[in-house]
């Protein structure tokens, strides 16, 4: 369509476990992430952008459909299809003349959804739901046939080792690749929307070996430990729960590993998103291509002896939110507005002068309307966990126990100090629990009593290791 041939493209690229607060542009003094931090001073770099569920499928819902959980639909991780009803980012750009192909993880259900998009070239981590991802088909062509794990590390854990096979065979170097070939075989009469999905820095931890060198020989920062953290059998309970079902390292030497590891897979994205913007320049598409990058969700890595998502804490609910446009006016700045992953959408939508469709219930972040607060959400039942942040303030809510935790954000950004209990915050409490009331629903209404909220009653705490080891991975 010619008369499309003006319109931007648009890259969006997400990544996986990747925290807000671990880039050099953020503040952070050890992680390596320049191609990031100059993304940051040419565009704009969102500094209070949470993931509302933090965890996989429900974020990605969320940034696909521009809805929050319950229109979307899931707030626990569940393998069900997208809403028929609720039109995908891929189907909007391409109902206004777009091509739209998508290179990495999607996490739908059936796994071979293209979600709106022309094609996507998929790989879900070696998840057998019925066939083969492509990059699982790219390995066994290379003759590496079931080895793409046979590097031992977990998939939900954090034991770390370099990388086993050629760096060629490496899934952010395929994912990158193959953005870039379907970069340069773009059809050159219509503009293009482009998802480029990294399954790394998520677990297993298995940075090529010059990345690896790269952070082994440097110190790198310590975790913190909030006096609230300490006791871990005094975590509420929601915490608890989630803390030995994603259990961290054993020993102070392998948490540092870890966390080198793991920081070594962010530089090397970070890397890979160079050649991405290589490609653009020399297909003289990089004066027409919004950028814009962002994560899924974060990963504790070991802060108050927590790793992995779903915890309402900065470094698993906040993400990186980084949009790169075409106007040079926007260049160097910092909004401080409260974003989440549902406004990507009618965000890139809006600088494209494409329509929003009525689904969507995000906000575009180049216009001037503002949320007052963020409701975040994950689980039902007794593993439920429930947010509220508004201004400088963060109130995370735990049913069993009726347990809640205040943090200034603002003043305490690694959550150090729990509040809840100084009576000087009692209005700021009540203000926020109000908030938190007005958006809960389905089975979460079970926790009022008498209009009051009681939440559920505290629950036995019983320890299980997982003979699967959390879905560890083997040979194929």
């Amino acid at each position: 369509m010619k008369s499309n041939s003006r319109k931007p493209n648009v890259l969006l690229i997400c990544t996986d476990h990747w925290p807000g607060p671990l880039m050099g542009a953020a503040g952070h003094e050890y992680i390596m992430t320049p191609t990031l931090d100059y993304m940051c001073e040419n565009g704009i770099r969102f500094e209070n952008a949470y993931t509302e569920t933090p965890t996989c499928v429900p974020a990605r819902r969320a940034l696909m459909t521009g809805t929050c959980a319950k229109t979307h639909g899931d707030r626990v991780f569940s393998n069900l299809p997208m809403k028929p009803e609720l039109t995908t980012m891929a189907q909007a750009f391409r109902n206004a003349g777009y091509q739209a192909y998508a290179v990495g993880k999607l996490h739908v259900s059936p796994q071979r959804d293209r979600i709106g998009f022309d094609d996507a070239y998929i790989n879900e981590e070696g998840r057998m739901i019925g066939q083969l991802d492509d990059y699982q088909l790219f390995i066994r062509q290379e003759g590496f046939a079931g080895e793409e794990y046979a590097h031992g590390m977990g998939q939900n854990m954090y034991t770390a080792r370099p990388w086993h096979l050629p760096e060629y065979c490496h899934p952010t170097y395929w994912t990158t690749r193959e953005m870039c070939k379907i970069i340069k075989r773009r059809d050159p009469t219509r503009p293009a929307f482009w998802y480029c999905s990294y399954v790394a820095p998520h677990p297993p931890l298995v940075p090529p070996r010059d990345y690896w060198d790269m952070y082994m020989n440097m110190d790198i920062d310590q975790p913190v430990m909030g006096d609230w953290a300490k006791d871990k059998d005094n975590l509420p309970y929601g915490a608890w729960y989630v803390s030995v079902n994603h259990p961290g390292p054993g020993s102070p030497k392998q948490v540092e590993i870890a966390r080198k590891a793991f920081y070594a897979q962010c530089t090397y994205i970070d890397s890979q998103i160079r050649l991405l913007i290589g490609t653009l320049r020399e297909e003289n598409l990089i004066d027409s291509t919004i950028i814009m990058f962002t994560a899924d969700h974060g990963d504790m890595l070991g802060h108050h002896g927590m790793w992995a998502k779903p915890y309402m804490y900065e470094y698993s609910a906040k993400i990186p939110m980084i949009l790169m446009p075409l106007d040079r006016n926007l260049q160097n700045k910092v909004d401080d507005r409260l974003v989440e992953l549902r406004d990507v959408m009618p965000t890139l939508l809006d600088m494209c002068d494409i329509s929003i469709p009525d689904t969507v219930e995000g906000i575009s972040m180049i216009r001037d309307k503002k949320r007052e607060y963020l409701y975040c959400e994950h689980s039902e039942g007794e593993n439920a966990i429930r947010m509220i942040r508004k201004e400088d303030f963060k109130l995370i809510y735990y049913p069993v126990g009726n347990r809640i935790q205040l943090f200034n954000i603002k003043e305490d950004p690694m959550e150090l100090m729990d509040l809840s209990e100084d009576k000087s915050y009692e209005n700021i409490i009540n203000e926020m629990k109000q908030l938190l009331i007005k958006n809960l629903y389905g089975s979460d209404l079970e926790w009022f009593s008498d209009g009051k909220l009681v939440g559920l009653p505290e629950k036995k705490r019983e320890c299980k290791a997982s003979r699967h080891f959390f879905s560890q991975r083997g040979w194929r």
